[in-house]
C-alpha cells in the first residue's frame, strides 16, 4: 500500500541552527548560486568533477589535487575523479586540524576502563609501527590484515599501513577461524595484527588458540603481532605466543621503533586503502577492494556537511572492526574530530550504559544501528528522564530501515532538539548513498536526502524512473568517487559488473527496494534480492517488520518468502517478548495489523514463533540464509553470521 501524503516534521532546524551548520556554510561558500540544499545538490550532480574538488578545498585535505577534475570513461565504473592528485590518506587523518581537541581518542570498554590518545601520541605509535612494518618487508600494495577488537591498536595499525601505501584490511575479533580465513585467505596479508581475545557481555573470550591455527592457514602471513586484551602475558614470542609462527607481542613489535621519523608516502588518488568484505551469506565473502582519495571525500562529505561534524565535536559510532562504519568513523579524524570507541556489549551491564556514556565523555554526535534504538525502545527506556545529553547535536542511525516508531521514540524519549540522521549505503561504496541534512525538517521514517554528488534514481524493472511514492530499485545514475576499484581476485571484472550494473546497464543498482516521499525524502524497504513477491506484486520486508515489531508481545520478526503451489507465499517468523505465547489471538492481530496498515499482500499465510533470528556480525537479519533453509536448502558459508545455530529453528 502506498501513501501520498506528507507528513508532519518530528523536528525543524530554525534559522539560527541552520546558518551554524557545515552544510549551509559549504553551500554559501562553493555554491553562493544555491539557494538551498535542493540546488546545492543539483550542482552536486550537475558538475560533480567541481563538487569533489569544492569537497577537497573546503576540507582542507593534504596533497596536490593536480589540474583535471576528471577522466570519463567509457563504462561507469572507468570513469576516474582528480586522475592527477596525489595524497597519503594517513597523513590526512594525523594532520593538525584548527580547532580540533589535541585528545584524539576516547577508549572505552565495557568493564569500565578508559584510555585516552592525544593526538602527538597517536602519531608517534603509528610512525614506530610503521617503521616496524618496513623492517618486516612491508612495502606499498602489500597486505596488512587485523582480526581484532574495536581498540586503538587497531587505528594505528590502518594509519601505519596507509603510510607506507600497504592495503590494510580487518575483521572483528568475533569471527572464529573459518570466517577470518575465508576473507584474509583471498586477500593474502604480509603481516597480521591480532588481539589475545576480548571481553562481551561481561565475560573474556580468549583468542590465543584460535590464532595459532588462523596463522597455520593462512601462508602469506610471514609476521604476527599480538596485541594484550586479557592480560594473557602474551608478552613474548618466547613465553605464550611461541606455538604462533612469526608472533611476538605489540611491545616488541613498536619498541625498538619509538623515535622512527613518521613518513607518508605520497601515493595516487586510486591507491588502493583497504579490502572490505560483503557479508558473505550466499558463499565466499566478495573481497571489495576501495581507493584512498575516493573514501577520504566521500566520507568527508558525508561526516562534515550530512552529520555536521565540526573540529573538536566528540564522534561516536558503536561498530566493530568488522563493519564498514568502522571506517567511516576513523575518518572523522580527518575532520579534526576526536573519536570515542567503544569495545564491548552495548547494553552490558545495563540497557543504558552508551547513554551513561554520552553524558560522561560529551558526545556530539551519537552512532548507531537501528536496532539499538528499536530494542531500546521496546524495553521502555526514556534517557531524556534520566540523562542530561546536553552536548549531542546529531543522532545517527543506519544498518536497517529505522521505523516510524524509532523516529518517533528518539524525539519523544531521548532529546527534542537533535538532528535524527537516518543512513542508508553500504560496504560496497563505503559510504551512503541517501542521508540526513541538518539544514531541514526532520519526518518519520525518512531518509532526509539523496547524497550530494549522487544522482539518486528509483527505477522500474524497465529501468524508468519512478516518484513518490512508487516502490523500485535504488539506483545511482552516475559515477561517484568512492566506487571500488575492483573485488580482489576478479581478475576480468565480471564479477564486480554483475554485482552492480547487470540490473541496468550503465547505472549503479544498489540492491535496495526504496521509493521517494513526497517531502523528497526517501523510505528503504529492505534488500530487493530478498524482496517479496506476493502474486506479483514486490513487498519490501521492512514494511512488514515496521508493523508487527510495534506489537509489544513482538521482539522482533524475519520474513521470507517460500515457493508454493505454482507461487510465492510469506512466512513470517516472530521472536516474542519472554512468556510470550504465539496464541491464535495473537495472529489474527498480527494479519489485521498487516492488512490495514498495509494491504491485504501483505499478510501472511503461515506465522511461526522462534526463539532466535539469525543475524551477520554487523547485526543484519539474513532473510536469504532463511529462505535457503525452508526450501530444505543449507546456507553457504555460516561463518559469517554471529548465530548461525538459530538458523536450526527454521522449518515449515
Amino acid at each position: 500500500m502506498t501513501d501520498d501524503r506528507q507528513k508532519e516534521p518530528l523536528w525543524t532546524p530554525d534559522a539560527e541552527r541552520i546558518a551554524s551548520t557545515e552544510m549551509d556554510r559549504f553551500r554559501k561558500a562553493a555554491a553562493p548560486q544555491a539557494s538551498g540544499y535542493d540546488e546545492l545538490w543539483e550542482w552536486s550532480v550537475d558538475e560533480p568533477g567541481e563538487f569533489w574538488r569544492a569537497i577537497w578545498d573546503d576540507s582542507g585535505v593534504i596533497g596536490d589535487p593536480g589540474q583535471r577534475l576528471a577522466e570519463p570513461g567509457s563504462e561507469y565504473w572507468e570513469h576516474r575523479f582528480l586522475p592527477d592528485a596525489t595524497l597519503n590518506y594517513a597523513e590526512n587523518l594525523l594532520a593538525a586540524r584548527p580547532g580540533a581537541d589535541e585528545l584524539a581518542l576516547i577508549c572505552l570498554r565495557e568493564d569500565g576502563t578508559e584510555r585516552f590518545v592525544d593526538r602527538d601520541e597517536l602519531r608517534a605509535e603509528v610512525g614506530a609501527l610503521a617503521d616496524f612494518f618496513r623492517s618486516c618487508g612491508v612495502v606499498s600494495g602489500d597486505r596488512v590484515a587485523a582480526w581484532m577488537p574495536h581498540i586503538p591498536e587497531t587505528i594505528i595499525a590502518f594509519l601505519a599501513a596507509s603510510s607506507i601505501g600497504a592495503v590494510f584490511t580487518s575483521t572483528s575479533a568475533d569471527f572464529g577461524p573459518d570466517g577470518v580465513v575465508d576473507r584474509f585467505g583471498q586477500t593474502e596479508p604480509k603481516l597480521l595484527i591480532a588481539a589475545d581475545g576480548y571481553l562481551y557481555g561481561g565475560k573474556e573470550f580468549d583468542c590465543l588458540n584460535r590464532l595459532g591455527e588462523i596463522v597455520d592457514r593462512l601462508p602469506s602471513v610471514t609476521d604476527v603481532v599480538v596485541v594484550d586484551q586479557l592480560g594473557s602475558g602474551a608478552s613474548s614470542a618466547a613465553g605464550s605466543l611461541g606455538h604462533i609462527r612469526g608472533g611476538r607481542s605489540w611491545a616488541e613489535a613498536v619498541e625498538p621503533h619509538r623515535g622512527a621519523e613518521l613518513v607518508f608516502e605520497p601515493l595516487p588518488f586510486d591507491h588502493p586503502i583497504y579490502i572490505l568484505y560483503s557479508s558473505g551469506t550466499t558463499g565466499k565473502p566478495k573481497c571489495i577492494v576501495h581507493r584512498a582519495g575516493g573514501v577520504l571525500l566521500k566520507h568527508l562529505s558525508e561526516i562534515r556537511l550530512h552529520c555536521d561534524v565540526r573540529p573538536g565535536d566528540r564522534v561516536f559510532f558503536f561498530t566493530t572492526c568488522g563493519w564498514m562504519m568502522w571506517n567511516w568513523l576513523v575518518s572523522g579524524l580527518a575532520a579534526g574530530a576526536t573519536l570515542v570507541l567503544y569495545d564491548g556489549n552495548p547494553a552490558h551491564p545495563a540497557p543504558d550504559v552508551l547513554f551513561d556514556l554520552a553524558d560522561r565523555h560529551q558526545f556530539t554526535l551519537f552512532g548507531v544501528s537501528a536496532k539499538f534504538i528499536d530494542s531500546c525502545m521496546k524495553s521502555g527506556l526514556t534517557p531524556r528522564e534520566s540523562h542530561e545529553l546536553g552536548s549531542v547535536r546529531t543522532i545517527c542511525s543506519t544498518g536497517s530501515p529505522l521505523s516510524d516508531e524509532g523516529f518517533e521514540w528518539v524525539y519523544g524519549s531521548v532529546k527534542s532538539n537533535v538532528h535524527l540522521s537516518s543512513m542508508s549505503g553500504g560496504t560496497d561504496l563505503c559510504g551512503c548513498l541517501v542521508a540526513g541534512d541538518p539544514t531541514r525538517p526532520v519526518r518519520a521514517g525518512e531518509i532526509q536526502v539523496p547524497n550530494l554528488g549522487l544522482r539518486i534514481e528509483v527505477l522500474d524493472d524497465e529501468g524508468q524512473p519512478l516518484q513518490a511514492p512508487e516502490q523500485g530499485e535504488l539506483t545511482c545514475a552516475t559515477p561517484f568517487p568512492s566506487m571500488p576499484i575492483e573485488f580482489w581476485g576478479d581478475s576480468d571484472g565480471s564479477r564486480y559488473r554483475s554485482a552492480y550494473f547487470d540490473r541496468f546497464p550503465g547505472v549503479w543498482a544498489h540492491g535496495d527496494f526504496a521509493s521517494w516521499t513526497n517531502s523528497g525524502g526517501m523510505v528503504i524497504h529492505g534488500r530487493s534480492d530478498a524482496t517479496l513477491n506476493s502474486s506479483g506484486v514486490r513487498i519490501g520486508t521492512a514494511e512488514i517488520y515496521g508493523v508487527v515489531e510495534q506489537l509489544d508481545e513482538v521482539i522482533e520478526a524475519i520474513a521470507v518468502g517460500q515457493l508454493w503451489d505454482n507461487d510465492t507465499r510469506i512466512v513470517l517468523f516472530l521472536r516474542l517478548a519472554d512468556g510470550v505465547e504465539l496464541t491464535e489471538e495473537l495472529e489474527r492481530r498480527v494479519r489485521s495489523d498487516l492488512r490495514s496498515s498495509c494491504s491485504p499482500r501483505h499478510v501472511p499465510a503461515i506465522i511461526k514463533a522462534v526463539a532466535d533470528i539469525p543475524r551477520t556480525r554487523s547485526g543484519k537479519i539474513v532473510e536469504l540464509a532463511v529462505t535457503e533453509v525452508i526450501h530444505g536448502r543449507t546456507p553457504k558459508n555460516l561463518e559469517a553470521l554471529a548465530n548461525p545455530e538459530a538458523l536450526e529453528l527454521f522449518s515449515v
